[in-house]
């Protein structure tokens, strides 16, 4: 039984988990060719996915016919054509996930924009030496949650301990939900962004919410206002925000993921200008890669390959 263990940037795999006894191969970077994609993968019975960042579309899996099992971590992936799996008599699992480290990354990537953190670490280090403008408190600010699952209700426990208001939108959100967490319920979503001086994402990506953060979004957002995004990067209009934030609307934003991932070299973010002003910060889609997640991902990950080789599969998606 060869494995294959794909998308490991960190080199942490081998290291997390006990592979002893399975014959495994860790490959570091992702390849988004299909042809050079079958190629890899082709010697391979088992595939071990690090949640999206590479797909298995049905193409794929009809190209691979040694493949037999597909472990992904965390409990669904919905880059994985389950349905093709099936049909190639293809067993996909998954492990259990961890919900605390995204709202932290969002929390962090909040305090470093309105503190001004790297355009004041970037001064302190250049020619000016020291510090060269204020940054703002977030006690008695407004956080818009546009989402309200279980990293947004996060979120709420974390930023009330900060001082900070709270309200709340998604086309689900219902009162109930909103009285739970604690927050207030806003009807639309201009009426979020018109009132929060930050605002955060957390929504499941679906054809709802594709290109839900677009021009007119952001021309509703309050002066001052800063966006973070660590949900799925298809959720924003790209060109729009890029847009916005020359106009000022919104004032600052951060992006831990994006349309495509790796962020390629000449992708319109990677605007050398916005950045180095401070008011767009990216980070490489961080919100989940900790020491905890990761070691619970590969160790479940090598209990899935074992239990499916004794022929008791666990967690299998559907």
């Amino acid at each position: 039984m060869k494995i294959a263990v794909l998308d490991d940037y960190a080199g942490a795999a081998l290291r997390l988990a006990d592979w002893d006894g399975l014959d495994v191969t860790v490959f570091d970077d992702t390849i988004t060719d299909h042809d050079a994609l079958v190629v890899r993968l082709a010697p391979f019975d088992v595939v071990c996915l690090m949640r999206e960042r590479t797909p298995m579309p049905a193409a794929l899996i009809a190209a691979l016919p040694q493949l037999r099992l597909i472990v992904t971590t965390g409990p669904r992936n919905a880059a994985i054509d389950l349905d093709a799996a099936r049909a190639a008599s293809v067993t996909v699992c998954g492990t259990p996930s961890r919900k605390t480290t995204t709202s932290e990354l969002a929390v962090l990537m909040m305090l470093a924009l309105n503190r001004r953190l790297l355009p004041e670490v970037a001064a302190l280090h250049g020619d000016a030496g020291w510090q060269v403008g204020l940054g703002r408190d977030v006690a008695g600010l407004t956080l818009g949650l546009i989402g309200l699952g279980n990293i947004g209700a996060q979120m709420a426990v974390l930023v009330r301990a900060l001082g900070m208001d709270i309200c709340a939108w998604s086309q689900n959100l219902t009162d109930a939900r909103a009285a739970e967490v604690g927050v207030t319920r806003m009807d639309t979503l201009a009426d979020l962004m018109a009132a929060s001086d930050v605002t955060s994402v957390h929504l499941v990506l679906s054809d709802r919410s594709r290109g839900l953060l677009d021009a007119t979004a952001f021309a509703a957002a309050k002066p001052g206002q800063v966006f973070i995004n660590t949900s799925r990067g298809p959720i924003v209009d790209t060109q729009a925000l890029l847009a916005g934030l020359r106009a000022g609307r919104p004032a600052m934003a951060g992006l831990d993921v994006f349309d495509v991932e790796p962020l390629p070299a000449d992708d319109p973010l990677r605007d050398t200008g916005l950045i180095a002003s401070g008011q767009l910060l990216l980070t490489p889609h961080l919100g989940y890669t900790t020491e905890a997640t990761f070691t619970l991902f590969y160790r479940e990950t090598v209990a899935a390959i074992h239990a499916w080789a004794a022929g008791s599969p666990i967690r299998v998606l559907t």
